[in-house]
């Protein structure tokens, strides 16, 4: 998806969202509840990087073998962990002989204190190949011939988002968690800010190599809940963001020492959007989401890097009483730390 398109549909998405009704919310908590999640859902992940002007531009797509991730989720009051994998056992992550072997890991933790959304992860991919290996080299055929791949490459990132939301009375945690549960429609718009530290890490012909990115960036979304029956939400949203991005580079060289460093600094700009659809009781709970990521920079004047992360997700939870064990350890916590 170019990113044209990508503006195109985040700007329709606002000025659709923004015309929408909203209606006076209701919102109900399921905090004194222990809410346990399963979760599958695609992973496309992906580097598209472009040389040349935007008509001629040679690009190479960079993405992973693992196209199917699982996570599980445990929520409780205002916390809530996600651990996510890419079992291997799953049809789709196991093409190593043409793509390599990947990786991939995802740890992430979110907090709803009051208005406030706090998001803190971290993740850990390693493995990728050469997707495109047909427009760079025309006589090659799939099946027949192996993708060009880099087993070394690793990507890690630490880093987290901190959003708050401008209408009182709209549930941000009902499309996130699913930890409230909105019972009239009603949309809101949410200013946040996102950053991490990311780095790259490769090693080819025993060289090594190493990039360091510091990320940060200002984002507008607007958010819909649409409650079209009693149990059944329908949620939609958008974003638009710009931020810095700041690079530190550097080489080893062939007698194992290390080149110069090289610092650059970078525009960059991200669209989000997405579509949740839930359904809800007070014990099941199941849903699907549609979301994209993408975000760019110029590195050069005629050279674009791209990030795009394109992924459906499906859900079953369960609520139910907590044990006395959790209850009374999280009050004690909690006299400790009161915005718990």
């Amino acid at each position: 998806m170019s990113l044209k398109a990508l503006f195109l549909f985040v700007c329709c998405l606002c000025v659709i969202l923004g015309k929408a009704q909203v209606d006076t919310a209701i919102i109900k908590s399921y905090a004194d509840q222990v809410m346990i999640r399963a979760n599958l859902d695609t992973n496309i992940e992906s580097y598209i990087f472009s040389e040349g002007d935007a008509k001629n531009a040679k690009q190479t797509i960079l993405s992973i073998n693992n196209k199917t991730k699982t996570s599980l989720s445990l929520d409780y009051r205002i916390i809530s962990a996600t651990i996510s994998f890419a079992p291997r056992f799953i049809p789709g992550n196991n093409d190593n002989a043409n793509k390599g072997n990947s990786s991939y890991t995802d740890l992430r933790f979110r907090f709803f204190p009051k208005r406030f959304t706090q998001t803190l992860y971290y993740k850990r991919v390693k493995g990728f190949y050469i997707e495109n290996m047909k427009d760079l080299l025309p006589e090659w055929q799939e099946g027949r011939d192996p993708y060009l791949q880099f087993p070394n490459l690793k990507i890690q990132s630490f880093g987290g988002s901190t959003s708050y939301t401008l209408n009182k009375n709209f549930s941000l945690n009902s499309i996130y968690t699913q930890g409230e549960w909105q019972k009239k429609s009603s949309g809101s718009w949410v200013p946040f800010l996102d950053y991490d530290r990311t780095t790259f890490s490769n090693v080819e012909d025993n060289q090594k190599s190493k990039e360091i990115q510091y990320n940060i960036g200002a984002n507008m979304g607007y958010f819909y809940n649409w409650v079209i029956a009693k149990k059944v939400n329908i949620s939609p949203y958008a974003s638009l963001g710009f931020g810095g991005k700041f690079s530190s580079y550097r080489d080893s060289l062939e007698d194992g020492t290390k080149g110069a460093k090289e610092n650059t600094q970078y525009l960059a700009v991200k669209f989000t959007g997405g579509l949740h659809v839930g359904y809800n009781t007070d014990r099941f709970l199941f849903g699907g989401k549609m979301n994209f990521y993408a975000d760019a920079y110029n590195e050069e004047k005629n050279s674009t890097v791209e990030n795009n992360n394109i992924y459906g997700l499906l859900y079953i939870g369960y609520r139910f009483a907590p044990p006395k064990v959790v209850k009374r350890n999280y009050d004690k916590l909690q006299e400790k730390i009161p915005i718990l």
